[in-house]
């Protein structure tokens, strides 16, 4: 097929995945994995290949990107001692342990290694797409092991590769593979990130900085590639250190594009890559001889039991070492079979097993390129489509906590920051020359959203504590007494709604609505016959209004990103907060004129 049909029917299956997942309540990514298996029946469809430096050079860069953007660098600081064995010893037990299963079935020993290689890491942006349900402490683990497992899978690849073809590996060439994957793909991706900051430290308009940062993902792993480094790992460092550099580099206008494309372009790619590995394991099946089918078929069911297995146990074995200092025990056992469970496969295994040369001979007349493609095939179904739908049952069942330490570190930001700019209000008025009269009515909002916030914190914080108060007494409660949980008298609105109705409450909607009711019969003062417009006017205030409005909001983000400096809110909780500040600045700026 041409690459335009191929590019259209992509989007159909994608529109389709997209539109009927919610109604049958799949997660539309196992829909599209399904989708693609169903086209792959069509035998000219069943054609369409997917070259290996198409998902790498293509799709992996900008995924990887954006999940690293959109990455708590505080979790991952924090989660260390849980990372680094997670994305490296427990890869090479994956690997050996899929190698050592697939050898038992007659499979040699070097297209064994390069098949364990290529089923060895999870997936980032399966794990994204899928772990949505996972509580937030848990969802980062999971995401930050998957930025960073794949740089080891792909040295066990190089290893695995020079032994099918024959050529002589030593510690010393073992040792300085890694050493050059590890070490020049982070000074890759540290060298990029440092000259994305140089060329956006100023201002610039929205859509050259957000091409600037469409080009920082293909320049680390075109220079890690260049040095024979991980590209992987230096689009992992460069998406890492630009995240946190983000606020100082972009401005309101371009982040707020920014949010708008990235989002819609890594879901197109994510969904294209679902369905093109369904038509993909189509592929592969009607490729193999039939006589091998039922063979690699026990081979693929056996590599991934076998890839739960030793996740399951090196999670059992490393937790000890996995705790945080003085703190709890890294996770109970619920929580390690979560985990298990939520070790996707996706496109970097695809990637690894399609790089596989066609010259790695296998077992009889089956190439051991087939073999690898085929069991990588299945055991990415198998993840996608077993333990996906699993999933969400088996977190219901372990019931994990959820501290809610994001909301409370939002709320936290929320009203440190304005509380910072209600005690700086005086000195920028001064500083920008704002007449009195504004600078109250400013002061008298602030203060109103600060007991708003306020209040919102402490209604959140009581609900919390009547919903632990409900759960205590229902374990002795009679099985026949009525539920205390909420407090409502007949007829009579809850306890939430009795406090937005309160007597204070109504008094002061009759007076706003009192005053509206006099206003509206008023002219407007601009309008007035006596008025000299060269005076103060409404526009001269509005003016003004909007001029200390802005002074507001860039000291409410210096308070902002003082904070997540010091460590008291996480990275995404800065990034929801200005969020909100930068809808803020649009407002009052207009979009035509944020740049």
């Amino acid at each position: 097929m041409e690459g335009l049909e191929v590019t259209v029917l992509l989007g159909l299956a994608i529109l389709v995945g997209t539109a009927l997942a919610p109604r049958i309540r799949v997660a539309t990514p196992l829909l599209l994995v399904i989708i693609g298996l169903l086209l792959g029946f069509v035998p000219q469809l069943r054609e369409i290949q997917l070259p290996p430096e198409t998902v790498l050079l293509l799709f992996l860069p900008v995924m990887l990107f954006w999940e690293s953007l959109t990455t708590s660098l505080r979790a991952v600081r924090r989660s260390l001692r849980y990372i680094v064995p997670m994305s490296t010893l427990l890869v090479v037990a994956s690997a050996l342990a899929v190698a050592w299963v697939a050898s038992l079935f007659g499979m040699p020993w070097p297209v064994a290694l390069l098949l364990g290689a290529a089923v060895a890491p999870p997936d980032a942006t399966a794990v994204a797409a899928l772990g949505r349900l996972l509580p937030q402490r848990m969802f980062m683990k999971l995401k930050a092991e998957s930025l960073t497992n794949d740089g080891t899978a792909l040295v066990l690849y190089a290893i695995a590769l020079s032994l099918a073809l024959g050529d002589s590996v030593s510690a010393w060439s073992v040792t300085l593979t890694v050493l050059v994957a590890y070490l020049g793909g982070a000074a890759a991706g540290i060298a990029v990130a440092a000259l994305a900051y140089l060329a956006l430290r100023r201002r610039r308009p929205a859509i050259v900085i957000n091409i600037t940062l469409l080009l920082v993902p293909f320049t680390a792993f075109l220079l890690a590639e260049f040095v024979h480094a991980s590209g992987v790992l230096a689009v992992v460092f460069a998406g890492l250190i630009v995240a946190w550099t983000l606020p100082r580099i972009t401005t309101a206008s371009s982040r707020r594009q920014a949010m708008s494309a990235w989002p819609f372009g890594v879901y197109l790619l994510n969904g294209a890559l679902f369905v093109l590995i369904g038509l993909e394991v189509q592929y592969v099946v009607h490729d193999i001889p039939a006589r091998m089918i039922g063979t690699l078929l026990l081979v693929t069911v056996a590599a991934w039991g076998a890839l739960i297995v030793v996740r399951y146990l090196f999670q059992l074995l490393f937790a000890p070492f996995s705790r945080p200092a003085g703190g709890a025990p890294y996770s109970h056992n619920r929580g390690r079979i979560v985990s298990t469970v939520a070790g996707f496969r996706g496109a970097v295994s695809l990637a690894i097993a399609l790089s596989v040369p066609d010259a790695i001979t296998g077992t009889g007349d089956l190439s051991g390129r087939d073999a690898v493609v085929f069991v990588t095939a299945g055991v990415i179904l198998l993840s996608l489509l077993v333990q996906g739908p699993l999933l969400p049952a088996i977190v219901r069942w372990a019931r994990l906590p959820d501290d809610g330490t994001a909301e409370d570190e939002y709320e936290l930001a929320q009203r440190t920051i304005s509380g910072a700019a209600i005690a700086a209000l005086d000195d920028l008025a001064r500083e920008h020359g704002i007449s009195d009269e504004v600078r109250d009515r400013i002061r008298r909002e602030g203060y109103e959203t600060l007991e708003l916030q306020n209040a919102r914190a402490y209604a959140r914080q009581r609900r919390g504590e009547e919903e632990q108060i409900a759960d205590l007494e229902s374990a002795f409660v009679a099985p026949d007494a009525p539920d205390t949980g909420s407090i409502r008298a007949p007829g009579g609105p809850t306890t939430d709604q009795a406090t937005d109705t309160a007597p204070g409450a109504r008094r002061t909607v009759t007076v706003e609505a009192t005053a509206a009711a006099e206003t509206s019969a008023l002219q407007m003062l601009a309008t007035s016959a006596g008025i000299d417009l060269t005076q103060r006017s409404p526009l001269v205030r509005f003016e003004e209004m909007t001029r200390l409005k802005l002074a507001i909001l860039d000291r409410k983000r210096t308070v902002l990103w003082r904070l997540r400096r010091e460590g008291t809110i996480d990275d995404l909780v800065e990034r929801r907060v200005e969020a909100h500040l930068d809808l803020e600045e649009l407002r009052l700026r207009g979009v035509e004129l944020s740049d």
